[in-house]
């Protein structure tokens, strides 16, 4: 981790009650910074003596504006609408990551904030199409071709980001300087967006087949060298750094580029199950996720089923598409340590799961598997009929 050379500053972490916020918040305060987490939700963590939260939204801009006085840096990574169902909600989506963060960059010019660091994602150029090694030069994928709505409003939210750079404060003199970090999957001990629904797929028998070209790449990145990444950004827009990562977007992983699948070889065996054996092909299982997704438009306000996949996790798992870390390096100082899954493994041991715990909501999945494919014969032996009509 970074040192800090001014310790006694105040930051403020937006989606500060989730878990990368929550982790951000802590080591900072370690460090003797002055540290206020805000959130809708209180962190389901204990706050260390010293770190203030406040319940707010950033939709609503009083709350934000109130919330910024006297801060010297925002940590904005509040969003909404990364995985499962949330990805379907697309009014909420765009008002969380787009109005969102419009309100915390015009509260951050009204309260004279010097600094913004945005919690970007790999998403804003990647759309499903191969990338190796790409770099921060790509642009931005067209806003049409993404396959999600999150994907389309984080591309948004970060160019406000990054055309707010340069904006004249209007609460002390200077300007505001930002930057955004693109980091891969997030994970670690206590990740509670993605891991627990992958380790209750396994848990409740419905990881039985992986899919795509085994030779597929895709990035991680820990926790703790995503909260370097981030403590490393702050300081490279300070002026005794010139503001060097003023403007500037930077990818964001453990350079280990892995096939998906193998990634998570040692969470599964780990916990006492058999890796699956069965390999379906990529586009058998995209076209499952794209009638998941029309069947959840049917019927989602009834029934909020939680999809088994959406079209954009299948990209994200089954296609390659992994990125240079050289520009991180070379002007933040990036340094991404070496990280297993052994700790995640024990976490969730500690925590109850494994083979020989009884799934007590197993039979709830697997209802939710039967509606979604009966809804999906529905809706197939519907097709045809739509077509000859047409």
């Amino acid at each position: 981790m970074t040192v800090l050379h001014h310790a006694k500053e105040t930051v403020l972490v937006t989606g500060g009650g989730g878990y990368f916020g929550h982790r951000l918040g802590v080591e900072l305060h370690e460090k003797g910074v002055n540290v206020i987490l805000f959130d809708v939700r209180q962190p389901v963590q204990d706050l260390p003596e010293g770190v203030t939260f406040v319940k707010g939204d950033v939709r609503c801009l009083a709350e934000v504006e109130e919330a910024l006085t006297g801060v010297n840096c925002v940590f904005h990574s509040a969003s909404y609408g990364m995985s499962g169902r949330e990805q379907l909600n697309r009014s909420l989506i765009e008002d969380v990551n787009v109005k969102g963060t419009a309100n915390v960059i015009q509260s951050c010019i009204k309260r004279g904030v010097p600094s913004l660091v945005y919690t970007s994602t790999y998403n804003v150029v990647f759309g499903g199409q191969v990338i190796e090694n790409g770099d921060e030069s790509l642009p931005y994928l067209p806003l049409h071709l993404h396959p999600d709505h999150y994907s389309r409003t984080k591309s948004l939210a970060e160019m406000k980001v990054l055309e707010a750079n340069g904006t004249e404060l209007l609460g002390r003199p200077g300007q505001l300087h930002t930057c955004a970090l693109r980091p891969a999957g997030i994970y670690g001990p206590g990740e509670q967006r993605h891991l627990p629904r992958i380790v209750s797929y396994i848990e409740n028998g419905l990881f039985k087949f992986v899919y795509g070209d085994p030779s597929s790449l895709v990035e991680f990145v820990h926790v703790d060298n995503l909260i370097s990444a981030h403590v490393l950004a702050w300081e490279a827009l300070k002026p005794d750094r010139n503001h060097i990562a003023a403007g500037h977007s930077y990818f964001i992983s453990d350079g280990r580029p892995v096939n998906n699948f193998e990634f998570f070889r040692p969470l599964v065996e780990g916990l006492g199950y058999t890796f699956p054996r069965v390999r379906l092909p990529l586009s058998l299982v995209y076209f499952f996720a794209f009638l998941t997704e029309m069947t959840h438009s049917l019927v989602g306000r009834l029934y909020n089923f939680q999809p088994l996949l959406t079209r954009t996790e299948v990209y994200k798992t089954g296609v390659t598409h992994f990125f240079s870390m050289e520009k991180a390096k070379k002007e933040l100082g990036y340094k991404a340590e070496h990280f297993t899954l052994n700790e995640v493994v024990e976490w969730f041991k500690a925590h109850g799961h494994g083979r020989k715990v009884v799934e007590s909501t197993k039979n709830h999945v697997i209802w939710n598997l039967i509606f979604v494919i009966l809804l999906s014969l529905v809706l197939l032996s519907w097709l045809p009929a739509v077509v000859t009509l047409s």
